[in-house]
């Protein structure tokens, strides 16, 4: 039941309370408002996502490193990082994450959704999800039929004009991998052109995409400064939210249901504060226990990458316009005229390879940038340079998101476990040596200046791992902390309709429930995981499965190009 200590209750005049604004909370609200009659509640810590450094693409180091828009979340020191403690970046404005993110638009392979349909996800198979994706699209220069064309979300792609970019993908070719027309289309596999959520020369957030013009039909309220403390329940049911604002402790109710879309890190956070979670925990902190689910806040997962840094022998790197006179020059053309450098995030080329014969769809993924740089701005002192991100798409390592105290302002311990599990470090070497063999190859030689990081004489097993120890960083993609499953699944936090596992009238969207990370970037899964979920609280029938067959290499148990 309720604490009664709280005087300050509203009466309930909303029909759904969605905690977030983030990737999948924008775009469930966005859904269940299409119907007027629902009158809907969001509840967003962050505030607004006015100005350059959010809305200009190539701003985007930028608002991941602010406090005024970064919940400032830190990692535990982790013993195979040589005791590193990793930052995990989450977005704390409206539009979440989507609003301080690279923009990287990836879907995912066919693969990743039908691994989940077999772990427990009835109805997220690949066929299942298509057409959700194709509802939440409008892609500009897309591979037809495969993609949206009315949707919410723009998608669009860079110039491409430095060459470097044609270089990279001919080198490719020339290692013996294959081109792409659209990874986000039937082929994942290859090299090609990348997809960005930015639109018109403004990052396309879900804010842009979903938010706003949801609040312009009239029947949503945002407000923002809410930090939520805990989920209000009656026995089992969810019935309200308890959250602070302007300094003062509000609860508020739901004539119908809550929705929990507050990501990786906030979303197990907030179902163990409200008595949901591993009862030891629980109870350690002092806190009722409602539901004893195990899974929530484990099953944490993360892509771990590191940026393979080449020096260039031509001045033509993105290196020359990093000083403050050129930066203002592309800022006062945006500013202007939405165009210019500043309206692209500069990632415009992506690779998806298998590191070796027998891997059934891609485990590496490309990230080819014109700039040798970090993502906290910064560049090497060796001057004109490119890089790769580059990384294993589906590391075996779990990590967990507990508690420490019952309170929103405790913040919680995040442990991801990187490199833990015994194949991690040899699928990470297949990745650095395969990004050697293809910069070694003629297309390159114009512009090769030999290694930045790690180093043309770092080639030994031992080596290549103290580079991997000492320089891999986050790729900011943490999901899996509450994950769809079977309802007699004892590790399962969400039902296939999306609904919190021994409760009633709470559902759950956001990277969270994936139950094991996605090839590429995840704003792209996000959104479709809050697309679909509102199909699942209105009680709809689910867009109908796509019959169409994306590719899978046919020589994949014996060739691994």
């Amino acid at each position: 039941m309720i604490p009664d200590h709280n005087k300050t209750a509203d009466a309930p005049h909303f029909d759904y309370i969605v905690i977030g604004s983030g990737s999948a909370g924008s775009a469930l609200t966005y859904r269940l408002g299409e119907n007027k009659a629902h009158k809907i509640l969001v509840l967003e810590y962050g505030g607004s996502d006015a100005g350059p450094f959010i809305q200009m693409p190539a701003a985007l180091s930028y608002p991941m490193n602010m406090a005024r828009y970064d919940w400032g979340y830190n990692a535990e020191p982790e013993d195979s990082l040589n005791g590193r403690a990793i930052v995990c970046p989450r977005g704390k404005v409206i539009g979440g994450s989507s609003s301080i993110n690279g923009m990287i638009y990836v879907r995912g392979n066919a693969g990743d959704y039908d691994h989940w349909q077999d772990a427990g996800a009835d109805g997220w198979s690949y066929a299942d999800v298509l057409p959700y994706f194709r509802r939440m699209e409008t892609s500009h220069g897309g591979e037809a039929p495969w993609r949206g064309t009315d949707g919410p979300l723009h998608i669009t792609r860079g110039p491409r004009d430095n060459p470097l970019h044609d270089a990279f993908v001919s080198a490719t070719t020339q290692a013996g991998y294959t081109t792409t027309s659209d990874y986000n289309g039937a082929r994942q596999e290859g090299f090609g052109a990348a997809d960005m959520t930015v639109y018109k020369g403004r990052r396309w957030s879900s804010a842009n995409a979903y938010l706003k013009p949801a609040m312009k039909r009239g029947n949503v309220t945002l407000m923002t400064g809410a930090l939520v403390e805990r989920l209000l329940f009656d026995g089992t049911r969810c019935i309200g939210v308890r959250f602070w604002h302007k300094g003062k402790s509000r609860d508020i109710f739901a004539g119908k249901d809550i929705v929990l879309s507050a990501g990786a890190i906030g979303s197990p956070a907030i179902l163990q504060r409200s008595g949901i979670g591993p009862a030891k925990l629980l109870r350690s902190h002092g806190i009722d226990v409602i539901a004893d689910r195990a899974g929530v806040g484990a099953n944490l997962q993360d892509h771990l990458e590191v940026y393979f840094q080449i020096a260039c022998t031509q001045p033509i790197t993105l290196y020359k316009h990093l000083n403050l006179f050129s930066k203002a020059l592309i800022g006062a053309r945006w500013l202007f005229f939405s165009s210019g450098l500043g309206a692209s995030n500069q990632f415009e080329t992506l690779g998806f390879i298998r590191s070796d014969k027998g891997i059934p769809y891609p485990d590496i993924q490309y990230h080819f940038l014109p700039v040798a740089i970090r993502y906290d701005g910064t560049a090497p002192a060796e001057g004109h340079g490119f890089q790769l991100h580059v990384g294993p798409m589906r590391s075996k390592s779990r990590g967990h998101v507990h508690i420490t105290g019952q309170h929103a302002s405790d913040k919680p311990e995040i442990r991801f476990n990187y490199l833990s599990h015994a194949d991690d470090l040899p699928e990470f070497r297949k990745a650095i040596r395969l990004s050697r063999e293809i910069l070694a190859q003629p297309a390159m030689a114009p512009y090769y200046g030999g290694e930045i990081q790690p180093g043309s004489d770092q080639t030994s097993d031992d080596q290549i791992d103290a580079f991997i120890r000492r320089e891999a960083e986050s790729a900011y993609h943490p999901c899996g902390t509450c994950k769809l499953g079977a309802v007699d699944d004892a590790m399962a936090v969400v039902a296939p309709d999306c609904h919190v596992i021994g409760t009633q009238n709470l559902f759950l969207a956001d990277s969270s429930i994936f139950p094991r990370i996605t090839n590429g970037n995840l704003n792209g899964p996000s959104i479709m995981a809050g697309e679909k979920a509102a199909d699942h609280i209105l009680g709809r029938p689910p867009l109908g499965r796509a019959n169409d067959i994306p590719f899978n290499h046919p020589n994949w148990k014996t060739d691994q190009r």
